[in-house]
């Protein structure tokens, strides 16, 4: 028969409490009790279970992981990857496990994030930005469970959220074409609903403002972070009366396909349309030319998220959201090189 934790308590004449936290090395259990509890244990052969581990600080160590909205981003995007990558390896390095939940509507709950996590006594949840949020995220947010978003606002009694100042990213990027001369300057943004493009977006259009450039309509379009929507965003582009000397992408993987785009139509990056994407993702190195870019410090944002994250499941009564600097990385593709070597600014 196999045992179980309370047949462990009594042996032990404890309680299944103080097994619990004998197992867990938790303090409040003297070393005596301590030592006989182990020792049963090592003398049983008994293998404590996940309700055994957690019974007595009612935390699991699990994180909730989710790719939020209806329409998400996938495992594939480049940038979030690293983003969950970095932040796997320090929420793992504070002793947690992360169990990654579908946003397919389950038949009993509708689809509730929050009963998902109660079910699995999830301690705390990391939310990645994703397009048409579902209700059922924010009836999450604004309960007792520890929340923090990546890309993604959340005001809730117990959450936060950590993201790249999205206003001065773009302002970088119109500031450095103004002082290479160039005025006439487009953008492709994400869903025009996004979070980060209309940020992103603010700052185009501030900066713009600021050098008294003109903001033509035509120069606009939006898309939805990926190379077919910027391919088809630039096609439009392209189509205007006059085209811009400079187009300035909201990620990478649209600007790629903007590229295509400039190719098709016959025309050269840098020498007739300057190119600028957003992310910095391994590729810009090897596309043709080289695609400037701007940097998000990915590496901080996911162990920021792992950090706050904590803090919130161990007691702090509030974070305030951060917000993280960017860098731009000028390459063949804006023009700006007399030889090909890496720059940044």
């Amino acid at each position: 028969m196999s045992l179980k934790i309370k047949d462990i308590a009594k042996m032990a004449g404890v309680s299944p409490a103080t097994v619990s936290k004998a197992i867990n090395n938790y303090h409040g259990v003297n070393e005596t009790t301590k030592k006989k509890v182990l020792d049963i244990i090592k003398q049983t052969g008994y293998q404590p279970n996940f309700s055994a581990k957690s019974l007595a600080t009612k935390k699991s160590n699990l994180i909730g992981l989710i790719y939020a909205g209806k329409v998400n981003v996938e495992f594939t995007h480049p940038f979030f990857t690293e983003v969950v990558t970095a932040f796997k390896k320090n929420i793992g390095l504070l002793g947690f496990d992360i169990l990654m939940f579908s946003n397919e509507n389950f038949s009993q709950d509708n689809g509730s994030y929050l009963a998902r996590c109660k079910h699995f006594h999830v301690d705390g949840c990391i939310i990645i930005t994703g397009e048409e949020i579902e209700d059922s995220i924010y009836d999450l947010v604004n309960s007792e469970i520890p929340c923090i978003g990546i890309d993604l606002v959340l005001d809730g009694p117990h959450s936060s959220y950590v993201m790249t100042d999205n206003i001065t990213l773009a302002s970088k990027v119109v500031q450095h074409l103004y002082l290479s001369s160039v005025r006439n300057i487009g953008f492709i943004g994400g869903q025009q609903d996004s979070e980060v493009t209309k940020l992103r977006g603010q700052g185009y259009l501030q900066a713009m403002n600021q050098f008294g450039l003109e903001v033509r309509e035509e120069w606009v379009e939006y898309g939805d972070y990926y190379e077919d929507s910027g391919y088809t965003a630039m096609k439009k582009i392209l189509q205007a009366p006059v085209r811009p000397e400079a187009v300035f992408a909201a990620s990478d993987m649209m600007a790629f396909g903007a590229l295509m785009a400039i190719k098709e139509a016959g025309l050269k990056v840098p020498e007739d349309i300057r190119l600028v994407g957003c992310d910095d993702i391994d590729a810009c190195r090897y596309s043709a030319p080289p695609l400037s870019t701007v940097k998000q410090d990915k590496e901080r944002l996911g162990k920021l998220a792992a950090y706050m994250l904590n803090d919130l499941i161990n007691g702090k009564a509030e974070l305030k959201p951060v917000f993280i600097d960017s860098e731009l990385i000028v390459r063949e593709s804006c023009g700006s090189l007399i030889n090909k070597n890496k720059i940044t600014s």
